[in-house]
């Protein structure tokens, strides 16, 4: 993994904005600038009020919010509400309203000791500027927003306030790809971006359209069966979500370029299933079209009824069966068996109508990232950091024990079904595809080229092509029957590696 690519980019993509919008600003508050002839306000030069909510709030969430939330805060302050920040912890009210320098809350934070927060374990003491807007807030009074309670969540009140910035019109660095789904119809290949999706045609390498989006990133997304796109994602350490977008909307039109607005269009985004507090990074879709099911790293599976259509989509199901993130998530053929994999190491099956746990599959010893059903629905199919592919029975006296497994020479991230076959494809931090007996484990065809790691894979409706996305961008299709190669490209638009 290369976090410092990626915090790079998302740094230039926030200046790249920034400056956008600047400019395109500009002339207009040049316009209203006062005629400096005229009487001169008394508030002239003065700085606005410091809203809590807008310039408070996100300091804590930040820096504060993990030691101080609502479970086991420490020092039994909560500040994830207004109402319990002024509460107090061991130390009471650490606010005197008007008066900074006599409020506990600044004396941690400028403390150089072991009192300083956040903690000096932690990293950095917070910022010298934002210490003093915090002691500006205090000195005006310590308000809170008069569209804001005091026993509000801070942080879904700062959700719904997040207005997600425009996709970059040319990415200055590739975008790691982390999802990827065909068109129902073969001809067309769903990347994911930087909030957006991005639609390619498969035969040529074309970028046709894209789609922006309120998340950062997709983590998986699968199609419905009136062609509909599902998709779960969202801002990591920020909040999760799912929604389903109608990529055939009409969008503007620039060039050969189709643009959707996937945030505001309601003819585009069709529906918000849900969301959670931290990223969704598995998906599925029954068989039958008829439920949802999404987890993430909340560690909690959510169930939707769709039958209804998506507009109508009911949550009948939360489920908390993992003590760590939720990577893969699968429904059984018949849809009564939901199976997960997790960063605690398991893959687990749970009996929907029961509602209760029936397996757990512990022989990966590391974290398992993606799961399928296998033998329909009588074993399970599971990958992880352990290198390996490996078949566990679901059924009978030896449920959850080892069958067989198979393995590439580096973590194995995602598996995908070939539809109608007992074939299943990996993706593989050895920067390889392979296809798979799923039965046997007997190894097929082995699809390489990339040049990095490769974090997702699909397989196309008609089961004959295989798409791999990586780390920095490439996406290569690959024929399945003999893994000759189709076409390759880097879907991160505008992005250049020349130098």
């Amino acid at each position: 993994m290369q976090p410092s690519r990626s915090r790079l980019c998302f740094g230039s993509l926030l200046l790249a904005f920034l400056a956008v919008v600047w400019f395109g600003l500009a002339p207009r508050l040049m316009a209203q600038t006062p005629n400096p002839n005229e009487a001169k306000s008394s508030t002239a030069g003065k700085a606005p009020p410091v809203s809590f909510i807008k310039d408070i709030a996100p300091i804590f969430k930040e820096s504060c919010f993990g030691c101080h939330g609502p479970k086991s805060p420490k020092g039994k302050l909560d500040m994830t509400k207004f109402a319990t920040l002024r509460k107090g912890g061991t130390k009471d009210d650490p606010i005197v309203e008007g008066k900074p320098d006599d409020s506990y809350l600044i004396d941690v934070l400028i403390a150089t000791d072991r009192q300083r927060m956040p903690p000096l374990e932690t990293g950095d003491p917070l910022p010298k500027e934002k210490i003093e807007l915090i002691k500006r807030w205090i000195a005006e009074g310590a308000k809170l927003d008069a569209d804001v309670k005091p026993e509000d969540d801070l942080v879904r009140e700062l959700r719904k306030r997040y207005v997600p910035p425009a996709p970059p019109v040319v990415y200055p660095y590739p975008v790691t790809v982390t999802a990827l789904a065909f068109t129902p119809d073969n001809k067309k290949l769903v990347v994911s971006g930087h909030h957006e999706l991005n639609v390619y045609e498969v035969a040529s390498g074309r970028l046709e359209k894209r789609i922006s989006t309120r998340s950062r990133r997709a983590m998986a997304m699968t199609f419905l069966a009136d062609g509909k796109l599902v998709v779960a994602g969202g801002r990591p350490g920020e909040e999760g979500d799912v929604r389903v977008y109608n990529l055939d909307a009409p969008g503007k039109k620039v060039g050969d370029l189709t643009f959707l607005d996937g945030v505001n269009d309601k003819n585009v985004l069709l529906a918000h299933l849900g969301d959670s507090d931290d990223e969704i990074l598995g998906l599925a879709v029954s068989a039958d079209g008829k439920k949802v099911a999404a987890g993430g790293c909340d560690r909690i599976v959510q169930i939707w009824d769709i039958s209804a259509g998506v507009d109508k989509a009911k949550s009948i199901a939360s489920i908390e069966n993992h003590a760590d993130w939720v990577f893969g998530v699968a429904f059984s053929p018949d849809g009564k068996l939901l199976y997960t994999a997790s960063r605690d190491k398991t893959a687990k099956v749970w009996d929907l109508n029961a509602k209760e746990s029936l397996i757990t599959f512990p022989d990966h010893q590391n974290t398992v990232y993606d799961v399928l059903p296998a033998q329909a629905g009588k074993a399970g199919l599971s990958v992880g950091e352990d290198n390996q592919l490996r078949l566990w029975n679901v059924t009978g006296d030896k449920a959850g024990k080892s069958l067989r497994n198979a393995g590439h020479g580096r973590p194995v991230f995602r598996l995908a079904a070939v539809p109608g076959k007992p074939i299943v494809v990996t993706c593989s931090a050895d920067a390889t595809l392979k296809s798979w007996d799923a039965e046997k484990l007997t190894p097929g065809k082995t699809m390489g080229g990339f040049s990095d790691h490769v974090y997702a894979v699909a397989i196309s409706p008609d089961g004959t092509l295989v798409a791999g996305g990586a780390f920095n961008g490439e996406v290569r299709i690959f024929q399945l029957t003999d893994g000759s190669l189709v076409k390759n490209f880097n879907a991160s638009p505008g992005y250049s590696d020349k130098k």
